[in-house]
């Protein structure tokens, strides 16, 4: 895994996307351990039984968004499934198109490269507005309930209310971050709290996959702008 992904920060967005995209696909990380007689044992494969109680969380996914260890904010439905409560349904290729007024929208309304919107939107629920997951995040951008809040979202299900709320969380955390992509991306999953604790992008397995997936997405929408409507990148 390359340094960009890790709690140093970044010298530049185009070194960290030539180290990052050199390095392999993360692998699932929820590490369990017990100790017993001196010995120590780790799986990877989620504890049952009667003996469950004695293993603890070496590893665990994070907060919020990126919660799925049973006791974690937001975690509820996630303990037993990472699966979607709600999943995409609408595998129409017209989705990619059908929000393209609203993405410019809201692309213009925040100051964002309109390829940063569709990645994030293409990572977080494949363009479908019912999308709810397990963690609760709902809506094309999946928004969390208090974020939607936050944002002024009053029905988190309308494409337009859901895309403009995203749009203004991640201008907020850039201006945060000073424009730092990587940051950006990494809070608008895991918290901006995280990412000031951390000095970088948190150490959560989820959030790491989800920082690589989408500047994996922005990319391939920054390449194919002509293809896309994409608005050129600030």
């Amino acid at each position: 895994m390359g340094l960009c992904i890790s709690r140093r920060r970044r010298a530049g967005l185009a070194l960290c996307a030539a180290l990052f995209f050199q390095g392999p696909v993360l692998a699932r990380a929820d590490i369990w351990s017990y100790e017993e007689s001196g010995v120590i044992h780790f799986t990877n494969i989620p504890p049952s039984g009667q003996n469950a109680h004695n293993w603890r969380v070496e590893w665990k996914s994070g907060p919020g968004k990126a919660a799925v260890i049973s006791g974690t904010a937001g975690a509820a439905g996630c303990e037993h499934s990472r699966a979607d409560v709600v999943p995409s349904r609408d595998i129409s290729p017209e989705r990619y198109s059908r929000y393209d007024a609203m993405i410019l929208e809201a692309a213009t309304a925040y100051a964002l490269p309109e390829a940063l919107l569709r990645a994030v939107m293409h990572v977080e629920s494949d363009y479908d507005p019912r999308v709810v997951s397990c963690a609760g995040a709902r809506g094309l951008m999946q928004l969390m309930p208090d974020v939607a809040s936050e944002q002024r979202v009053s029905d988190v299900f309308d494409p337009r209310q859901n895309i403009l709320g995203g749009a203004r969380l991640l201008r907020q955390l850039a201006n945060r971050f000073r424009g730092d992509l990587v940051l950006t991306i990494a809070g608008y999953h895991a918290g901006p709290g995280a990412v000031q604790k951390y000095g970088g992008v948190p150490p959560y397995e989820t959030t790491q996959r989800y920082v690589y997936a989408v500047l994996e997405r922005y990319q391939h929408y920054k390449a194919n702008a002509h293809a896309t409507g994409s608005v050129p990148t600030h």
